[in-house]
This record gives structure tokens, C-alpha cells and sequence, in this order.
């Protein structure tokens, strides 16, 4: 017994390590650490190095890790950052499921597949990585931009819609003598059960245990971890689905003061555990089925990285958005995620789907990871290549990112960029100066409120130049910006010397260097939030349109 704990501990070890080193390889290719762990995988699996032979060591721990990850799916459901970016991220998100099933079913029945087969293979191609997203997105720092709100509001929209297609896809598995008919039933009836169970739990159980746990914070986390998986356990031992126990054991907290606290120290363990689920999933890999199966992986690859986006872009389109937004949305979606394998992983489990289709499915996740990091890193440069074809994608008046001129001012002093806590707070100073105001944001709520007082606003993503161009720059003096990338500033500024602006840009940065790299791409005066507070910067700006404005 002793040499055999010893031998695996010394084979998770070895594994982690070359993970380790894979890691920071992909790290340097700008690669998601996934393709490294799938990547490790393959290398320690049986066709290689054939260092995983503790294989149930790693199914325990990946288990798990898939438990944590859709217990922090559920505990981060924020079905409210669907409707703060209004009716878009859910007709994109269903839009998006619908289409991407129905194209990606067609075409995998076109190669040949059995129409089970074609369904899973269809589904696993729906949908996206909200981890690998959110991460890019962050580091580009465009998660609070309109296409980076509206990817994250539909991403949500599929988290819900993955959980969904698990309970459906665990009712085909049918015995052989009473057809679906009695496994159906009873799965509803169980998940009626838990999710009444969950909703009772909610309201009289968390909110005083967590109270108690809460004085302990490692209490707290061991406490969310046994939660997460004792029900995905328990929904195991019931015949339903562990990954839906564990999501609703989320659920139960996630209306909870403790949630963002119990988050964020989970997030760690997460990734560490799912790095198991991926380096077992890749040693798992055939990779001579693999090799029979490539054509059909590049033309599924082909469709999620192409037609996914291009689904987006039209349903933005109808929707009255710019195609450079919707681009820029929908490169979020091409690839496929975690959820993907996952989803692969319960077929295979449920009989429904043989080795060699997990292995498309995996293939296609490593192709399309790969690629589609290159293309949302690239974003802006693919757009320049293609915004001539996607014309076809946009309205004649694109009226969800430009408003009806006649709600306009006739005569705009000072067009305000940014309606968040800096641009509110200057607005409210510059109201006793009497003067003309346009609000830009992306925001409805901060729209709202600027409306009620008192304030023209319009919908829309100063970051991208076409629109900056399409506002009426001719009768405004001074175009200020409170968003403070400097990258958000740099295409503003663009926009405006595009149009031939002749005001002044008043920028916002947060120290010396980007006053000067502001300065150098064109500001004329750069707000530094922490030194001029919002009564100073309205000065300066009255400063700016009495010297702007001709002399008697």
C-alpha cells in the first residue's frame, strides 16, 4: 500500500511539474493555461510518457474540481447584468444557442455522424468560455465596454443554458425497457425535489449558518466546499446529474452578503482542481483516433470560429448595432469551453457518445481555444481587414448606437463621455454654468439617471471611431472623456481628428506618463481624478469654452 501512495504521489507530482513548465510556455505564447493542461495530458497519457497511471486519483480530483467550478457558476449568477445591458445580451445569447445547435446539428449529420451523436457534437459547439473570456477581456481592459458588457451578459445567458442542456441530455439515457418515457419523469420529479429543496434552503437555512460559519473564515470555505460537493454527491447517488447538485448548491448562497467572500477564496482551489479535469481529459486522448478524426475537426473548427461570431454579428445587426460592436462581441464566442468537455465527459459516462467523439470534441476545444485567443487579442486589426464585408451585417442607421438627431440639442457645448462616478459627479458641477450637455454611455442605468437630471444622453461605445465621428462635433466646443484607458482615449481622440473636430479633448488619466501619452495623441488637456476632483475639473473645462468661444 505504502508503494503504491508513493508511486502515484511521485506521478502527480512529475505531472504537476511539466504542467508547470507547459504553463509557462503558454503563458508566453499568450495561450490559455487550458491548452497547456490538455497539452500535459496527452504528453503524461499512455500513448506517450505514460506517467497517469494513478487514473482514478485523477477522475477523484478533476470530480471535484468540476464540482467547485459549477458551484461558483451558481453562487456568481447575476441575472441582473443580463438587464443592465438591456434586451441584447438575451436575444444574443438564445439567438446565438439556437442557431450555433441548429447549423452546428446539420452539419455534424453531414459528416456522418448518428443523430444523438450529431446532437451532443452540436451542443458541445454552443458554447463559450466564460473563464477564458473574462480573463481576456480583463487584460485587454474592455469588460466594461459595450461589446465586453454585452459578451458578458450573454456568456451568463449560456452558463444558464449549459445547466440546462445537462438535465436534458441525462433524460435520453434511456433503459431498455421503458423507453424515455419513465427516466424523464423521474429526472423531473428529482429536480423538482432539489431545486424546491434549494429554494428553501435559500431562504431559511443559509443566511443564519453562514452568519455563524462566517465568524471563521476558513470554516466559511471548508463549509462551501463540503456544500458543493455533498450535493453534487447526493445528486449522484439519486441518478441526477452531480454537475446540476453542485450548480444549485451555488445557487442556495448566491442571494447571500457572503458570496463574493466565499468567491474569491475559491477561485484558486478551482483552477487548481480543474487542472486535473484537463490533463485527465488529455491523457484520455486518442490520439490515433484523434488523427482519423482531424477532417472533421477542422470543418467543425471552421464553423465555430467563423459562423459562431457571424451569427452574433447579424443578430446584433437586426438589433440596430454597429458591426465593429458586434465583431468585437461575437469573437467571444469562437471557441468552445470547459463546458464543451464536460459535456463530452457525461456522454461519454452515459453511453451516449464512444471515445473517438470526445476526442473530436477535445480536438476541436484545442484547435479553437488556440485560434480564437489570437483573434480576440487581434481584435481591432481583424475588424480593419473585414469592416467592409460585415457592411452587409449593419443597418442603414445602426439607431441602438446612434441616436435620433432630433433629440439632440440644437447647440452643444460639451459633449460628456463616460457617465460613471468622475463624469456624473463633473456633470453635477457644470449644471449651475447653464450650459448645452450630451451624455455618451453604455450604461441604461447611468443613461437613466443622467436623463432624470436633466441631461440630452445617447447610447453608445465611445471606444469605437465611427461612432465618436457620427456625434454632432460641428456645434460642440469641448468633448470630454472620463473613461480612463488610455486605449479608450486613443481611438476617441482618432475618432475626433477623423472628423475633423477643432474643439478641444479633454482627457482623463491616472499619472504622468499617460498625461503625456494623452498629451502626444492629441488632448488638449488631460484630468487626473485623485488630484482634480469633479468641482476643478468643471472649472477648467468653463476655462476651456470661454477660451474657445470668440471675442467680442
Amino acid at each position: 500500500m505504502a508503494m503504491t501512495f508513493s508511486t502515484v504521489f511521485h506521478e502527480l507530482a512529475a505531472i504537476l511539474i511539466l504542467a508547470g513548465v507547459i504553463g509557462i510556455a503558454a503563458q508566453k505564447l499568450r495561450q490559455p493555461l487550458i491548452i497547456g493542461y490538455i497539452l500535459t495530458g496527452i504528453l503524461v497519457g499512455p500513448a506517450l510518457l505514460g506517467w497517469a497511471s494513478g487514473g482514478s486519483e485523477l477522475k477523484l480530483l478533476s470530480s471535484i474540481g468540476i464540482a467547485v467550478l459549477l458551484f461558483l457558476v451558481g453562487l456568481k449568477l447575476d441575472v441582473g447584468l443580463i438587464r443592465s445591458v438591456g434586451p441584447v445580451a438575451l436575444a444574443t445569447g438564445l439567438g446565438q444557442i439556437v442557431f450555433t445547435s441548429l447549423f452546428g446539428f446539420l452539419l455534424t449529420l453531414a459528416l456522418g455522424f448518428t443523430p444523438v451523436k450529431a446532437m451532443y457534437i452540436a451542443v458541445c459547439l454552443t458554447f463559450s468560455s466564460t473563464i477564458i473570456i473574462v480573463k481576456l477581456l480583463s487584460d485587454k481592459r474592455e469588460i466594461d465596454s459595450l461589446h465586453g458588457r454585452i459578451a458578458v451578459g450573454f456568456l451568463v445567458v449560456q452558463d444558464i443554458a449549459v445547466i440546462l442542456a445537462m438535465i436534458l441530455l441525462t433524460a435520453f439515457k434511456a433503459d431498455a425497457s421503458g423507453g424515455m418515457a419513465a427516466p424523464a419523469l423521474r429526472l423531473v420529479l428529482v429536480g423538482s425535489v432539489f431545486v424546491l429543496g434549494t429554494a428553501a434552503t435559500m431562504r431559511w437555512v443559509m443566511p443564519p449558518l453562514l452568519g455563524r460559519l462566517a465568524q471563521n473564515q476558513e470554516l466559511l470555505v471548508l463549509f462551501a466546499v463540503a456544500w458543493a460537493v455533498g450535493l453534487a454527491a447526493l445528486a449522484d447517488s439519486v441518478d441526477f446529474s452531480k454537475e446540476v447538485g453542485a450548480f444549485l448548491g451555488g445557487v442556495s448562497i448566491a442571494s447571500t452578503s457572503y458570496r463574493e467572500a466565499i468567491a474569491s477564496r475559491l477561485t484558486g482551489l478551482r483552477d487548481f482542481l480543474l487542472l486535473f479535469f484537463f490533463i485527465d481529459l488529455g491523457s484520455g486522448l486518442n490520439l490515433s483516433a484523434a488523427g482519423l478524426q482531424l477532417w472533421p475537426a477542422l470543418v467543425l473548427s471552421v464553423f465555430v470560429l467563423v459562423g459562431n461570431p457571424l451569427i452574433v454579428v447579424a443578430i446584433m445587426g437586426v438589433m440596430g448595432y454597429r458591426r465593429r460592436t458586434g465583431l468585437l462581441a461575437g469573437l467571444t464566442v469562437a471557441q468552445i469551453s470547459e463546458f464543451s468537455l464536460i459535456l463530452a465527459a457525461l456522454g461519454l459516462k452515459l453511453g451516449q457518445l464512444a471515445e473517438a467523439d470526445v476526442s473530436l470534441i477535445t480536438l476541436v476545444g484545442v484547435i479553437t481555444i488556440g485560434l480564437s485567443t489570437y483573434m480576440i487579442l487581434g481584435s481591432d486589426r481583424l475588424y480593419q481587414w473585414l469592416q467592409q464585408p460585415l457592411r452587409v451585417f449593419e443597418r442603414a442607421n445602426p439607431y441602438s448606437e446612434i441616436a435620433d438627431s432630433s433629440a439632440r440639442p440644437a447647440q452643444v457645448d460639451v459633449i460628456l463621455l463616460g457617465l460613471g462616478r468622475f463624469g456624473s459627479a463633473i456633470h453635477r458641477q457644470l449644471l449651475p454654468h447653464n450650459l448645452s450637455l450630451l451624455g455618451i454611455d453604455f450604461d441604461p442605468q447611468a443613461l437613466r439617471q443622467a436623463a432624470a437630471r436633466g441631461m440630452a444622453v445617447q447610447y453608445g461605445d465611445s471606444e469605437d471611431p465611427e461612432f465618436t465621428a457620427s456625434l454632432p462635433l460641428s456645434p460642440t466646443t469641448v468633448v470630454v472623456s472620463t473613461l480612463p484607458s488610455v486605449k479608450a482615449n486613443a481611438a476617441i481622440s482618432h475618432g475626433l481628428q477623423s472628423a475633423g473636430f477643432r474643439g478641444h479633448f479633454v482627457a482623463t488619466a491616472h499619472n504622468d506618463a499617460e498625461v503625456a501619452r494623452l498629451e502626444f495623441l492629441g488632448a488638449q488637456r488631460t484630468l487626473l481624478p485623485f488630484l482634480d476632483a469633479a468641482e476643478r475639473a468643471a472649472v477648467l473645462i468653463v476655462d476651456d469654452l470661454k477660451g474657445l468661444q470668440p471675442q467680442d
